[in-house]
């Protein structure tokens, strides 16, 4: 085979799995006319239309299904080939790339990155920070970082800190308006923030204490899938937020924000950093791994 047609296929892989020309040039470092040029050689090569295209997005046609489940078990085994390679180095190489939950990157990740780049100047980080669930295989990551919950089965976990929890924060504002909630029942009687994911989809307040669990689904007039949002809302005085205590922490230690209800909110369950147990650690997610337990 030669070299061009490798490319082509590689290119035609990106897309498949992205379902976008931007996405999948931006993968593989090249302009999306570029990924459109080679995936147009590749169906004029083989005769076949592999994609449908329209001015808003991308989809495999059955011919294209078809290539790309073949496809991606080879590309998937050349990944893992050249990750073995990385064993025979002494420090690491390459690019690593994870996707982390945006609500919880500052603060995992923020002390991290420097450090580890400044130690390993051959290593190239790339995160993606959403708080869409992911599949980490599909879109082209190495490894991504979720609460335990949230992980799905044959993925090799790694339990990193922190453990996280939550607060019910309000303003010094609001409570001169309102008395402070001594039960999460009592939250019914307050403005709450609806926390939601990307999709729209909300989830509750969960409460634990004394092995009495509750969950409180909050129908303020405000839903809102950003923790940043969600504190400075608090902060404005216009209702209580549910967020990450980490998040919070500087503006409750300086008095902008009351925290409630603060027995009632245990510890999240851990962290784990994953990534696929048919794919072998390059020695640069390695170094990734160390640099995050620590």
């Amino acid at each position: 085979m030669r070299a061009t047609e490798l490319s082509e296929l590689s290119a035609f892989d990106a897309v498949a799995r992205n379902l976008s020309f931007r996405r999948a040039g931006e993968e593989r470092g090249v302009t999306a006319s570029a990924i459109s040029h080679a995936v147009s050689n590749l169906e004029e090569r083989v005769g076949i239309r592999l994609l449908n295209r329209t001015t808003r997005s991308v989809s495999l046609t059955d011919a294209g299904g078809v290539l790309h489940a073949q496809l991606s078990p080879a590309f998937a085994d050349i990944v893992a080939a050249l990750d073995a390679l990385n064993s025979f180095r002494d420090t690491p190489f390459g690019k690593v790339r994870l996707n982390v939950p945006s609500s919880i990157a500052p603060f995992v990740l923020g002390r991290v990155i420097g450090p580890l780049v400044k130690a390993n100047p051959q290593l190239q980080v790339e995160i993606v920070a959403t708080d869409r669930l992911v599949d980490i295989v599909d879109e082209g990551f190495d490894a991504g970082i979720r609460l335990g919950e949230s992980l799905r089965e044959g993925m090799v976990a790694v339990k990193i800190r922190p453990r996280l929890r939550m607060a019910i924060v309000g303003s010094p504002a609001y409570f001169a308006e309102r008395p402070m909630p001594m039960t999460p029942r009592e939250l019914s009687e307050h403005v709450c923030v609806q926390n939601m994911y990307p999709s729209g989809v909300r989830y509750p307040w969960e409460f634990e204490l004394k092995g009495e669990a509750i969950a409180y689904h909050p129908t303020g007039p405000i839903a809102l899938d950003d923790h940043e949002l969600m504190v400075q809302v608090a902060l404005s005085g216009a209702a209580l937020a549910y967020v990450w205590e980490n998040r919070a922490e500087r503006e409750i230690l300086d008095g902008r924000l009351i925290r409630c209800l603060d027995e009632w909110c245990p510890p999240e369950d851990w962290l784990y950093l994953y990534y696929p147990s048919r794919r072998n650690m390059s020695a640069g997610l390695r170094a990734f791994i160390d640099a995050v337990k620590a």
